[in-house]
């Protein structure tokens, strides 16, 4: 049987935690991980979902991957656009199609819900993600920067209630 891939569901909460911890670990970033299961499951699948996650299997079964993407938008456009925030795949099932069958997978997905375009960002050091990324025709915006604004200086900006 090919691989498989489906919408995650709340049971899946302790998956996605093992896959996001995977992929932190991956890219050098483990102690940034906040998440908890309890986070996942309120931001994931509670009552105004930030985002979507879609769960990949392998022939035999096994949890191989996943995708977490939310909507973005375009002025340009006027459309909305697909923002693929994580995409990971076990080390011992890379390289056997899973990770090019999720990002398929959410360009369709993008075609479907009419999205102008599929946008996502990758480590610059992470040239075997790239080469990948180019080969299924991903154009890299190099004249783009990412800027951010998180933790202390983002709660620098939060309103004060009235005293």
């Amino acid at each position: 049987m090919p691989h498989q891939i489906r919408p995650a569901t709340a049971a899946d909460v302790p998956l996605i935690l093992r896959f996001i911890r995977g992929l932190a670990a991956y890219e050098k970033l483990l102690p940034e991980v906040e998440a908890t299961e309890a986070t996942l499951a309120a931001t994931l699948f509670g009552p105004r979902p930030a985002a979507e996650c879609v769960l990949a299997f392998a022939e035999n079964g096994a949890p191989a991957g996943f995708a977490i993407f939310f909507t973005n938008y375009s002025t340009f456009l006027a459309r909305p656009g697909l923002y693929l925030e994580d995409l990971f795949v076990e080390p011992e099932w890379r390289g056997r199609g899973i990770g090019k069958a999720l990002l398929l997978h959410l360009a369709a997905l993008a075609n479907q819900r009419g999205c102008g375009r599929m946008e996502w960002s990758v480590l610059d050091w992470n040239q075997p993600a790239i080469d990948f990324y180019e080969s299924i025709g991903a154009v890299r915006k190099t004249e783009w920067t990412t800027c951010r604004l998180s933790g202390p200086a983002l709660a620098r900006y939060a309103p004060t209630r009235a005293r």
